[in-house]
């Protein structure tokens, strides 16, 4: 049999580890691209989700943006785990936005991974959040 490609395996990756995470699947995170070390997710900003000056939670932006580096950082078919992370806030969303993090692989080595994501709001692009996570692929003793 022949081994999949690194697309292949990352798609795998990707599907198996959003099939299992009941976040992404409570908050209706969708994803439309993933490749080895990227991932395009998309979520609607829910009424749920408003905070109390009438825009999206800082938590919605953050889950969206760290569900990508999720799957982008479990895109190579080891299990990875987030390291440390931060965000910055660059503008507001709102109930009925529909949100897209790009996640990008900037640098793996070892077992370590640095990965961006820039949260935007649909239909105009306007970057809303830029987050910067660090993973950390596990190894057997890890489990």
């Amino acid at each position: 049999m022949d081994e999949p490609t690194g697309q292949q395996a990352a798609e795998e990756s990707v599907r198996r580890f959003l099939a299992d995470d009941t976040v992404a699947q409570a908050l209706g995170i969708t994803v439309s691209r993933m490749a080895p070390g990227a991932v395009t997710a998309h979520m609607t900003v829910g009424a749920e989700m408003v905070n109390g000056h009438g825009g999206a939670h800082g938590a919605a932006l953050f889950a969206i943006a760290d569900i990508a580096f999720a799957l982008a950082c479990n895109s190579h078919g080891r299990p990875a785990v987030g390291r440390s992370c931060s965000i910055e806030y660059l503008a507001p969303a709102y109930a009925g936005d529909l949100l897209t993090a790009t996640a990008v692989e900037r640098s793996v080595v070892g077992r370590g991974g640095i990965y961006d994501v820039a949260v935007t709001r649909d239909p105009d692009g306007r970057l809303l959040a830029e987050f910067r996570g660090h993973s950390r692929m596990l190894g057997e003793r890890d489990f």
